[in-house]
């Protein structure tokens, strides 16, 4: 149940139930209402309209409630939230109106909808997240599985020496949109998973995304044994030992979930290795209905899709054999299959260790298989071909499709508002129109420009009140605030630098050459500037090293206070530097980006990207959109961090600092808005969420959901 609100009028009791569906998140109106209940209050709670209405006076309730103006605004969006509890008029219903009763599952480990609902690390979240709002707006039948991390992922705190602290802040569920549900008869699960010899009893939430219905696992309930209850507590923690069993419970719990609920899907998508067990908890459901496991599996494979979305073998999870018997137990007794058989779904060809490779199981059990980007395509078929032996690479059955984020999630309204006055205020139905986004090529500089400035005046007005809150916080001596973003000059040129500090994503690359880079960043009449944020894994000591080595530098005099690190890198962080920065930088080490977002949503805003041609800059640049740092040779890492580095700074002392520093007359960079122009029109024609999705809808979803026949080329490797 949501919260109450005593001092909350009648007339105003609907604030709750838009508050209840994540998706006033993404629209404009429904920001809107709860800003002008109190501005800087919603700033303050940063956009959480529960603890908006917990924290404002009951005066100023009342006020609302008597202003006309403001009750006009109020029953406009009540009116929009009913209109979206219906699909009947969707593009998805008017594209395939037969299909419209048939639903998707789509299983994954995180979800970033938004920062108030912190169960998601990172982009693999965040991306479900886009999908997932993104199948809302257009109808899709999508029905999430994931976990509820009670205690999220981890809170980051840096140490003085620079050293990032890993902290649990569990979420209080009782200020969030997540509901309980009951089991039958009031029983508080849904489902029971055995593993490692107990029974675990699960507990499912409800969460609303839009038409989306996303449903949480949860094992922290009184029947269960006293150490299985924080099995999903915690995201990503605990070695390997819990994360099997939370990819065990995930899949099978999931699965059994959604029965027990009498959700019976068409069509099923494990977004990454993390879901794979769903696959076999289907095989043994089929098996138990009286067919062999040949036959089951065929049958599984046929409506089911997956997604990978990690380019190196490291990044796969895989377990060794004896673990994963210990928490499935015999499962392959249910599966009528021997042990070796039901370990050999795991097997990767290319591995002697015997080790279930869970990446190598969901290929096997499911007809489609993805990348998410084209680049990523290729590096996928060359890591998977020993799956299939004896064919050539580029004829594997693995296809691609290319991320998308979510526009009306990650564009700034100032931008939305200029493109009301630019495009006409109906825009937002056109985007499917190449036309639409041609026209943004015309969008007049002074306003785009304008609106840039008020972004970036918004992004270091929130890095000092950050600032401001850590000092009080912790009387942090003023070498240390300095580093906060204090000193940060709103007319220098800002690099924004905001990604998981792994060692592939190279974000100290820049710091390479430190005596060329202070040249660079200490001119006094063309300064540059570097925010970073971003967050190491807790188990990743070479990229919390790699981030100390950041933080200590941003308390080096000789930089003057233009290198920045923000703490607790989050959604709500996330927006305001993909919307305030003037170059989104992005230094993968080729080619280890699978597809990479966030230059996505930063060009949504008219923010050029500066990165190395990888993931979804190798579709996406175009010569006028941004910058790109051409694959270097060399003989190992050392050598091409090397080359890119010094192209790094080639590209930044003669285009990208004298391009933003030259001024017409009217004091306007007019060749950096024209990138700025491209920068958007390439994201919104190519690179959002709207493509992805129906993509997937076309060419995996449907065929799935009809049963199309298509050559069942499974791996015999």
């Amino acid at each position: 149940m949501p919260p109450v609100f005593p001092f909350l009028p009648q007339r105003l009791d609907g604030l709750v139930d838009i508050a209840c569906n994540l998706n006033w998140t993404w629209n404009r109106e429904a920001r809107r209402l709860f800003a002008a209940i109190d501005h800087q209050l919603w700033t303050r709670v940063r956009h959480d309209p529960f603890e908006l209405l917990q924290q404002v006076g009951p005066e100023r309730l009342a006020q609302c409630a008597a202003d006309k103006n403001f009750l006009a605004q109020y029953d406009a969006v009540m009116r929009w939230s009913a209109a979206e509890r219906s699909a009947s008029n969707t593009w998805f219903a008017q594209q395939y109106p037969q299909q419209s009763r048939d639903s998707i599952a789509y299983f994954c480990a995180e979800f970033g909808l938004h920062h108030t609902v912190p169960i998601y690390s990172g982009g693999l979240g965040v991306l479900a997240g886009d999908h997932c709002k993104t199948a809302s707006d257009l109808g899709v039948p999508l029905i999430g599985v994931g976990i509820l991390y009670r205690a999220g992922y981890f809170d980051q705190e840096v140490r003085a020496d620079g050293w990032q602290e890993d902290t649990d802040m569990p979420f209080d569920l009782a200020r969030t949109v997540i509901e309980p549900l009951e089991g039958p008869r009031g029983a508080p699960h849904l489902a029971m998973v055995r593993t490692a010899g107990r029974d675990v009893f699960i507990k499912a939430w409800r969460l609303q995304v839009g038409r989306v219905t996303i449903y949480l696992l949860d094992t922290d309930l009184e029947q269960n044994h006293r150490d299985d209850r924080p099995l999903l507590s915690r995201l990503y923690a605990g070695g390997p030992g819990l994360r099997l069993k939370q990819e065990w419970l995930l899949g099978v719990g999931g699965v059994r979930v959604l029965r027990a609920l009498g959700i019976q899907p068409a069509a099923w998508h494990a977004n990454e290795g993390h879901a794979a067990f769903m696959f076999v908890e289907r095989a043994r459901e089929r098996v138990a209905a009286g067919e062999r496991f040949a036959e089951a599996v065929q049958a599984v494979r046929a409506s089911s899709t997956f997604t990978t979305h990690t380019p190196v073998p490291a990044g796969h999870d895989t377990f060794p054999a004896d673990d994963v018997a210990s928490c499935t137990g015999p499962v392959w007794e249910e599966l009528g299959i021997d042990r070796d058989t039901f370990m050999r779904v795991g097997r990767h060809p290319a591995d002697s260790s015997g080790a279930f490779h869970m990446t190598a199981a969901a290929v096997r059990l499911s007809r489609r298989f993805n990348a998410v980007s084209r680049v990523h395509g290729g590096v996928t078929r060359k890591l998977w071909a020993s799956l299939w032996p004896g064919r050539r690479e580029v004829d594997l059955p693995i296809t691609y499709v290319t991320n998308g984020v979510h526009l009306a999630t990650w564009m700034a309204n100032a931008l939305m508002r200029l493109l009301d006055a630019h495009l006409g205020a109906g825009w937002g139905n056109r985007v499917d129109d190449p036309s639409l986004w041609d026209d943004v090529l015309a969008l007049d500089p002074q306003a785009l420009w304008d609106a840039h400035l008020k972004l970036k005046r918004n992004l270091l007005v929130h890095m000092r009140e950050q600032a401001r809150h850590l000092f009080s916080q912790h009387a942090r001596e003023a070498g240390r605030l300095a580093g906060t973003g204090v000193l940060l000059d709103p007319e220098a040129l800002t690099l924004c630098f905001a990604r998981r500090f792994a060692t592939y994503k190279r974000a100290n690359l820049i710091f390479r050459d430190v005596e060329r880079l202070l040249k660079i960043v200490g001119n006094p009449s063309r300064p540059v500037q570097v925010i970073f944020a971003g967050k190491a894994h807790p188990a990743d000591n070479p990229g919390k090293q790699i981030l100390q080595e950041i933080y200590q530098t941003t308390r080096d005099p000789r930089f003057e206070g233009r290198i920045a690190f923000v703490e607790d890198y989050d959604m709500h962080l996330a927006h305001v530097l993909v919307q305030g920065g003037d170059v989104w930088l992005n230094l993968p080490r080729i080619p280890m980006e699978a597809s990479g977002t966030s230059g996505m949503k930063a060009a949504l805003n008219g923010v050029p990207q500066l990165s190395t041609v990888d993931g979804w800059w190798e579709e996406g640049f175009n010569g006028h959109n941004g910058w790109a740092i051409a694959p270097q040779p060399g003989d190992n890492t050392t050598e091409e961090d090397a080359a890119a580095a010094d192209q790094l700074y080639e590209l930044l002392e003669t285009e990208v600092v004298p391009m933003f520093y030259t001024r017409d007359a009217n004091g306007l960079p007019q060749r950096w808005i024209h990138m700025m122009r491209h920068a958007l029109r390439a994201a919104g024609l190519r690179f959002t969420s709207r493509r992805m999705m129906m993509e997937y809808v076309q060419d995996y979803y449907v065929p799935s959901i009809r049963g199309e026949t298509t050559p069942d080329e499974a791996p015999t490797g």
